[in-house]
């Protein structure tokens, strides 16, 4: 996970609809950046649609909110039009955000070892700082979490 206080590294990558997205052209706001395992698994769509239920709040607060997870473009458009995501989701098949932003890790599932995306959720202000950053996501309340947050 990064350290608070450290620029948020750059990202290039396309959304849900192909559209290529930077960290650049949200500078002036907020930016709940949140890294999830898989489109339409459990936990995944609960912490969705948690995003999803909450982002008036967060666009009154100034802030957008980004998910990034490995899956293909097509995967996310279809999680998006399913969950009626009302948000970005940028696809990493690459994993270049994923490992700038250092949530590629070992994971042990049932004494199965792997190497996969752990849930973490970045802040970031304005200009492009991170001010708070968990690896403890639980996946229902990641949402109401970062509003306090904002």
């Amino acid at each position: 996970m990064l350290e608070v206080g450290t620029k948020a590294p750059e990202i290039s990558l396309p959304d849900q609809n192909g559209t290529i997205h930077t960290l650049e052209e949200y500078k002036g706001k907020k930016v709940i950046l949140y890294f999830y395992p898989k489109d339409n698994t459990p936990g995944c769509t609960k912490q969705a649609c948690g995003f999803a239920e909450r982002y008036p709040q967060f666009t009154e607060k100034g802030a957008v909110v980004i998910g990034i997870s490995k899956d293909s473009v097509s995967s996310h458009k279809k999680f998006e039009e399913k969950y009626s995501l009302p948000f970005t989701i940028l696809s990493d098949p690459e994993l270049t955000a994923i490992k700038a932003y250092d949530v590629w890790k070992e994971k042990n599932n049932y004494g199965k070892v792997s190497m996969g995306v752990v849930r973490t959720t970045y802040l970031i202000d304005e200009e492009g700082i991170i001010v708070k950053a968990n690896d403890k996501v639980k996946a229902e309340n990641d949402s109401e979490t970062m509003l306090a947050e904002v």
